[in-house]
């Protein structure tokens, strides 16, 4: 399977346009006696493109073929390189890694009038995506950065959230990619919450639109005036354990109030009421730590005084991470070859959206494929490669109500080349 920009990106609308007479005369687009193929088709930029097929009719071996591009928005179309034909009158065209990494066509010409039609290459930007910070609180701006690639200063990038554990996205504020193809957009949360952030790039005539990878965030209400409270992480993995404290102050002071028997309370998001977990004593500093709480679950919790005059402080979101895994069918395949990746999540996802994501030239993960997890707790996507190379994958499933969501640990696929006579011809 490969990349659905149904769900993805929209679709490309710059059409191909006239060549000049003088470069390549106009785009073919019939076969007339050569096929082509370029794969893999669509990609995200920088990867590598195979393109190749075969010359058919009578004395078909040792032709030189001719294979012209065009890359948008340009209007016409140049040569780029030649070959020859083998003993079965088939070619290859290898495109090294990080020249394909915008928009373009292709099509070959042989000897006499033989040409092949023209394929239309989709290509995928690269958008990184960082935040400032893991957790805050609300109102509280968080700036999300990252970068375009190929260069795209200028262009509207969009800062999104998912809505629930759909792929349905809602554009919370939108900025422009600036002169070194980098981004900054900050924003504010008004109600405490984990969200699911990501920025997508809506694509123009030299890229289809591409979203970054998600970045959790976690976002906790305003801390309460002499009663705080605070967690050594906003979010873990799944039961794992972690510490929370805070200090509490005489009401209406900033003065420690020491030996006060505090009470740690929790729920599930969505829930009620608080149940009563476990009870400590402040120290002489007024200060309290409730060691190894840990949930399977996201989980709020608050810290009120176990007697009289009852204070509380503010509630904590502490955030669980989908633990997933992730295996391949093989480590190694050729180009043409098919690979099955499968999987689990707990706990467990049934019906949730999962994302089949590719290491991409700039080092960062981009989303390639959509899927969702089925009743079982477990998915699967299908590959097939296009070009040789080490590949490398993982999944990541977002979030919901009840977790943060997580990705698996990567997974190297080893793609080697097979000799040209073992490609399809057709």
């Amino acid at each position: 399977m490969r990349l659905r920009f149904t769900l993805l990106a929209c679709a490309l609308a710059a059409c191909v346009g006239t060549a000049a007479p003088s470069i390549a005369g106009a785009a073919p687009v019939h076969n007339r006696g050569l096929t082509i193929r370029a794969v893999p088709n669509p990609i995200i930029a920088g990867e590598a493109v195979l393109i190749y097929g075969q010359l058919r009719g009578p004395d078909h071996a040792n032709q030189v073929i001719r294979l012209y591009h065009r890359i948008n928005p340009n209007s016409y179309f140049s040569l780029i390189g030649t070959t020859r034909t083998n003993v079965n009158g088939q070619y290859e065209f290898t495109r090294a890694e990080d020249i394909v990494e915008t928009n373009r066509s292709w099509f070959v010409r042989g000897p006499g009038l033989t040409h092949s039609r023209t394929v239309h290459e989709r290509v995928a930007a690269l958008v990184s995506l960082a935040a400032s910070a893991q957790s805050g609180f609300t109102r509280q701006p968080i700036v999300f950065s990252g970068h375009v690639t190929p260069h795209h200063a200028g262009s509207v990038v969009a800062l999104q959230e998912q809505n629930a554990s759909t792929n349905r996205w809602i554009t919370l504020k939108t900025g422009r990619v600036g002169p070194g193809s980098d981004f900054n957009i900050s924003y504010a949360w008004r109600v405490p919450n984990a969200y699911n952030v990501r920025v997508l790039f809506r694509g123009d005539a030299r890229n289809v639109a591409a979203p970054s990878d998600t970045v959790p965030v976690v976002i906790q209400q305003t801390e309460v005036p002499g009663f705080t409270i605070n967690t050594t992480d906003p979010v873990v993995s799944n039961d794992q354990p972690v510490t929370i404290s805070g200090v509490l102050d005489q009401a209406g002071t900033t003065t420690p109030e020491p030996n006060t028997s505090v009470s740690l309370f929790g729920r599930e998001p969505g829930t009620t009421p608080f149940r009563e977990i476990t009870t400590t004593t402040t120290s002489s500093t007024g200060s309290y730590s409730f060691a190894n709480v840990a949930s399977t679950t996201n989980m709020l919790y608050q810290v009120r005084t176990t007697f009289a005059p009852h204070r509380q402080s503010a509630v904590l979101f502490e955030g669980v991470q989908d633990v997933v895994t992730m295996q391949a069918s093989s480590q190694t395949s050729t180009v043409n070859g098919h690979v099955t990746f499968t999987g689990s999540v707990s706990p467990d996802k049934a019906g949730h959206v999962i994302y089949l994501e590719r290491l991409g030239a700039d080092n960062n993960w981009h989303v390639v494929e959509v899927g969702y997890v089925s009743p079982n707790s477990t998915y699967q996507f299908g590959w097939t490669f296009g070009t040789a190379g080490t590949k490398e994958f993982r999944t990541r499933i977002t979030g919901g109500p009840a977790n943060i969501g997580g990705a698996s640990a990567p997974v190297t696929i080893d793609v080697t080349q097979p000799p040209l006579s073992a490609l399809p011809t057709s």
